[in-house]
């Protein structure tokens, strides 16, 4: 095929050129004035973009995407994605341990085939859950050893690094040095480190020593780091931007590699425990902490623990319901609406809420500053992150960048406000984070490269979801190639499922 007359970026951040792409099997054939070359089919993208295909380094679409139902990953074609980067967070306070298998995961997802390429990351929580349970101690020395075992074998594997979720039980109770050590074993194969930092806001050591945490790691492992979706979370921290970038720019001015992903949004998603229990609570896991929930000497201590925690997220005016599996009419409230309507504080309600769930709650938490926001927006070492779920369509309220993320990031903050050029707006969805990870021949739109390429109308990319109506997907997307397929053809999905896993060590996994 022959992609005629569009406005292409290269994914390097440089201007679009006017010229045509040639798609021969999975590669880019040529770039140029292609008028005379023969082609089965030729495409007029006249006033359309032509871009690399979208890049998601930091997503739980992983979860999703091993379900054949939802494989095909049309929400996430529908934004003009090619690739996504799964199992961040250390696995974010899950409670299984099943991605700590990389292989396994991997043959989950070509069995049935995935709509976009897949690259796995080892999760530490579940790692050290799998060596240690949720206890809140140091690792041995032999602990350390099981645990540096199982990060080879993912790396082997074919993993591209480590992420970790200090935030979350099991991850909270590691110590940094537990971290420095994997990553050197990470190193051995030239991956990288992404963590959710240890604390957003002012709940442990602070948001800007927890940044230190990943400079250190970085530094001494020899390795790059990512401080994922990077914020300042909660009033208590608004306007931290300007720290953070201080502290992430020294270390690159010292010769440390650091980057950041970020979502383009004023609201994050987490659990209500996670948010608002005292960590000590969570130690032993859910069945602890429900048991916590109903002793009275443990909830004299909690009380004003959980009162400080709200107050860190802006009250419960600022929490509202993402899943409630046993009264799903809560599903898209705010905490303060349901305190109110049950006549109790948002503190009790936060404990009976929890109770009825059997702690599983995910909440959307509107905790940051817009100027923080756009202050990490503008920064060149910045990767464009959904941090979304994959999930059924109509199932729960969802963070809306589950279905926005990418034409967001274009339409609004590029074409609309004007506050970040659609060059560079490309560059941290397609080369920046290509770069970050190492991708062999993908993000940017060069001769030989896959042919990942997303194709889209500027007039009218649109992230259609809401926060109280997130089910609904992206527009503006009218080709996407995914490694020389079309999976979106005139702006109609095809569940073609010519995804690969991809390989850091070598030729990616093809489903067979």
């Amino acid at each position: 095929m022959i992609i005629e007359n569009g406005f292409v970026f290269d994914g390097t951040g440089a201007p679009w050129t006017k010229t045509d792409v040639a798609v021969k099997g999975d590669r880019i054939k040529a770039i140029g004035n292609l008028k005379d070359m023969s082609a089965e089919r030729r495409i007029d993208a006249t006033g359309l973009y032509v871009s690399p295909g979208f890049i998601d380094p930091h997503t739980h679409a992983g979860d999703g995407l091993v379900k054949a139902e939802l494989g095909g990953a049309e929400p996430l074609l529908a934004q003009g994605l090619t690739t996504v980067v799964v199992n961040p967070d250390g696995g974010g306070g899950s409670a299984g341990t099943d991605t700590v298998n990389i292989a396994d995961q991997r043959q989950k997802l070509l069995s049935h085939g995935v709509g976009v390429n897949v690259a796995q990351l080892v999760p530490h929580g579940m790692v050290r859950r799998l060596v240690m349970g949720d206890v809140d101690e140091h690792a041995s020395e032999e602990q350390l050893d099981k645990m540096r075992e199982l990060v080879r074998k993912g790396m082997q594997d074919g993993a591209f690094g480590l992420s970790s979720g200090l935030f979350y039980v099991p991850g909270s109770f590691a110590d940094i040095s537990e971290i420095v050590e994997l990553g050197k074993v990470v190193g051995e194969f030239g991956g990288l480190y992404t963590s959710h930092i240890r604390d957003e806001s002012d709940y442990s050591i602070g948001l800007i020593p927890s940044v230190d945490e990943v400079i250190k790691v970085a530094r001494e492992a020899k390795i790059p780091g990512v401080v994922t979706h990077v914020k300042a979370l909660g009033p208590r921290v608004w306007g931290f931007s300007e720290a953070v970038t201080q502290r992430i720019e020294q270390a690159r001015a010292d010769g440390v590699e650091m980057w950041a992903d970020q979502y383009p949004y004023e609201a994050s998603k987490t659990g209500l425990s996670s948010a608002l229990i005292p960590r000590w609570a969570m130690a032993g896991g859910t069945s602890k902490m429900l048991e916590n929930l109903k002793d009275t000497a443990a909830l004299d201590k909690m009380r004003p623990e959980i009162e400080t925690n709200l107050e860190r997220r802006g009250g419960a005016e600022r929490i509202q319901l993402a899943n409630f599996s046993p009264d799903t009419s809560l599903e898209g409230k705010l905490l303060s609406e349901i305190s109110e309507s049950r006549g109790k504080s948002p503190v009790d309600t936060t404990i009976e809420l929890l109770i009825e769930a059997k702690g599983q709650i995910g909440i959307v938490s509107f905790n940051m500053l817009t100027s923080d926001v756009v202050s990490f927006m503008n920064k060149p070492w910045r990767m464009t992150s959904s941090d979304g779920d994959l999930v059924p369509m109509g199932e729960g309220v969802p963070h809306p960048r589950v279905y926005g993320t990418f034409p967001r990031m274009i339409a609004k903050y590029s074409r609309d406000d004007n506050l970040v050029p659609l060059a560079t707006a490309i560059h941290s969805m397609t080369g920046l984070p290509a770069t970050v990870h190492r991708m062999k021949d993908r993000g940017f739109l060069m001769t030989n490269m896959y042919a990942d390429i997303t194709i889209f109308d500027l007039k009218e990319v649109k992230d259609m979801a809401t926060f109280t109506e997130p089910h609904q997907l992206a527009k503006g997307m009218k080709y996407v190639f995914v490694n020389g397929k079309l999976a979106v053809d005139e702006a109609n999905y095809k569940d073609i499922r010519k995804g690969r896993v991809l390989n850091r060590n070598g030729e990616d996994f093809v489903r067979e």
